[in-house]
């Protein structure tokens, strides 16, 4: 089997010589004089979805389905920023959209699917978040927090949930030995990691001066899975012990990896936030966690039933193992960090 490093090299390499064939942007200047410019793309766990007050807010008719909210690490990390500017103004265009997978980023339209009062027609297409967020030669930083969904990692769960619910299911043996025309987990990430270097390229190519950060996971499961009660809907409900030990090893944690990988390799920074957020995952006590379970606590706009599942019987709403208001002050944290420590050098 090739190393992982050979062959990002040897994709990277494919993509650059692809791209260096396009038209050159012009360089320009590197950021506005007045102000930085930064750009916030990613999924739902850098939007927001269900902490703090919908952007734009409910029966604005700019909402767009892609559920970014106030209490995410964008929002809070530009707080920071205006209180202490890092010598000039920061200007934040989040683009974020819940459910973007890594193509989302740069090369695909997106369909949301958000369940806050969606049209009846259902929610349009929007572009790729590089076309939304402008990026471009007066662009100073991205940040980027995507991956998850391009595994999917939510249909993991689901699939975990199911093989739980049976009698000698595994859904590690599932994603090991998958049915045919289903990829193995092997595959999935392989596949991501080629998604990622594409992506990475691409916005380096929109945004030739700007600092790239790339955003990793949090901690959203347990460091031992029988910490889980399989009979809390707060937590992780049914699926077993060593699935989630398998979903933590051989699934996140190597999801982690191959982001931080790929973005080292372009020479960006990786915020780590899974090290700082052990012992605050899905199965802590509330107050504890910095992650919601399948069911959990969240704003009254979000829906309490979604699907099969239906959350208001225990209290709670349909949270799907996302941050809370806790899990995004930690990320904004070091993201915060990461972007002064990118701007220092503009």
């Amino acid at each position: 089997m090739r190393h992982p490093v050979s062959r990002l090299r040897f994709r990277a390499l494919t993509v650059g010589l692809a791209l260096a064939a396009s038209a050159l942007l012009p360089a320009g200047s590197a950021g506005a004089a007045e102000q930085y410019e930064w750009a916030a793309l990613g999924d739902s766990y850098t939007a927001g979805g269900f902490v703090g007050d919908p952007l734009p807010a409910l029966g604005d008719p700019s909402r767009d389905g892609c559920d970014r909210t106030s209490g995410a690490y964008p929002g809070l990390v530009q707080q920071e920023l205006e209180e202490f500017p890092p010598g000039k103004p920061v200007h934040l265009t989040n683009v974020s959209c819940g459910n973007a997978t890594v193509k989302d980023i740069a090369e695909t339209r997106q369909t949301p699917i958000s369940p806050v009062q969606p049209p009846a027609e259902g929610w349009s297409a929007v572009d790729t978040q590089i076309k939304r967020a402008g990026l471009n030669e007066n662009t100073d930083v991205v940040t980027i927090g995507v991956g998850g969904n391009s595994l999917p990692f939510g249909a993991l769960l689901v699939t975990c949930l199911e093989e739980g619910a049976e009698i000698g299911g595994s859904c590690r043996e599932h994603y090991t030995n998958p049915p045919e025309g289903e990829e193995s987990v092997e595959d999935k990430l392989a596949r991501v990691q080629d998604e990622y270097i594409q992506m990475l390229a691409l916005v380096h190519q929109a945004a030739p001066n700007a600092k790239v950060i790339t955003v990793g996971y949090p901690a959203v499961l347990p460091e031992d899975g029988s910490a889980c009660n399989r009979a809390a809907l707060t937590e992780l409900s049914l699926i077993k012990h060593a699935d989630v030990d398998w979903l933590r090893d051989d699934v996140l944690i190597r999801l982690n990896s191959t982001i931080q990988r790929v973005t080292e390799f372009f020479g960006d920074r990786y915020v780590d936030v899974y090290s700082s957020s052990v012992g605050h995952d899905a199965c802590q006590p509330a107050g504890e966690k910095w992650v919601e379970g399948i069911c959990g606590d969240a704003a009254d706009y979000w829906p309490a039933s979604v699907g099969p599942l239906h959350c208001g019987l225990v209290g709670k709403r349909v949270t799907l193992v996302h941050p809370n208001a806790d899990g995004y002050r930690n990320t904004a944290h070091h993201v915060e960090r990461a972007l002064r420590i990118a701007l220092l050098d503009r």
